[in-house]
């Protein structure tokens, strides 16, 4: 990474996964950062971990309340006077199958994956604006380019995030502000441990893919990399995942065929037996 000295980032989902990485390359490049979420243990054990708790600002809070967000954005900017980089990572995925899912899910997956980002974005962007400059990165998925069986909530918040993000991203092109889309395929987090189930409880169990996923670091790498070289969308992942993207674009109905295909194999069953 380049030298962040002089530079702050607030990244949101920082007590683990891809926020922690994201956390400790940044101030380990010399920046300062403030770490949302909502276990405060967690967010003080990455403060150290990123080796300079001291230029760490733990800053709890539930993304989707939205009331508290005028003085959580107040905090934010107090911390050193600005903030520079804006990390939208906070989400929590699903898996259940459409037929069998209450709608509450929805509502809470679509609240957390999509409005939360809005909400904070849209509040911290006269800031960024006013500044002339400054960083938005939204961390939407695989899942957010295509459809994936046994997350149609989460499916449908993170398509939403990146049309929110690609029509931002031309209005303050202008202004000196960038928007950066993420779309991970597997990670080894815990994103499907803590995903919901059809009625709106915890799974508490991973998946292989997940276990067998890109490293935390190495994700947070790239997407330090992307910012550093201007990039406006990357797709972080490997294998069969990495080509759905550009199957989606390219030939949908070959997409279409291979992902029903996989339901017929039972995928769905694979998945809830977990």
């Amino acid at each position: 990474m380049v030298d962040q000295s002089h530079k702050t980032a607030w990244i949101t989902g920082a007590s683990s996964g891809i926020g922690e990485a994201l956390a400790k390359a940044f101030v380990g490049s010399g920046g300062h950062a403030v770490l949302s979420g909502r276990n405060v243990a967690e967010l003080e054990r990455v403060a150290h971990a990123t080796g300079a708790p001291e230029r760490c600002c733990i800053l709890p809070f539930d993304t989707v309340d939205y009331a508290a967000l005028p003085s959580k954005v107040a905090e934010a900017i107090a911390y050193q006077g600005k903030i520079d980089v804006l990390v939208n990572n906070a989400g929590i995925s699903q898996r259940s199958p459409a037929i069998d899912t209450d709608l509450s899910v929805y509502q809470r997956i679509v609240d957390v994956d999509l409005l939360a980002p809005i909400a904070l974005t849209q509040a911290l962007l006269g800031h960024l604006v006013s500044n002339g400059h400054g960083q938005i990165i939204m961390i939407s998925s695989v899942a957010g380019k295509a459809g994936i069986p046994m997350r149609t909530a989460y499916c449908a918040a993170k398509h939403g995030l990146i049309g929110y993000a690609d029509a931002l991203r031309s209005e303050v092109a202008g202004q000196g502000v960038k928007v950066l889309v993420v779309a991970p395929g597997s990670v080894r987090t815990n994103v499907s441990r803590n995903a919901l189930n059809a009625d709106g409880t915890v799974r508490g169990t991973s998946d292989a893919a997940i276990d067998n996923g890109i490293d935390p670091d190495v994700v947070a790498t790239t997407i330090w990399d992307a910012v550093d070289a201007g990039k406006r969308e990357i797709v972080i992942a490997e294998g069969m995942e990495a080509g759905i993207p550009v199957l989606r674009a390219q030939d949908p109905e070959k997409l279409f065929d291979m992902v029903e295909a996989m339901v017929a194999d039972g995928y769905a069953q694979k998945i809830a037996a977990r």
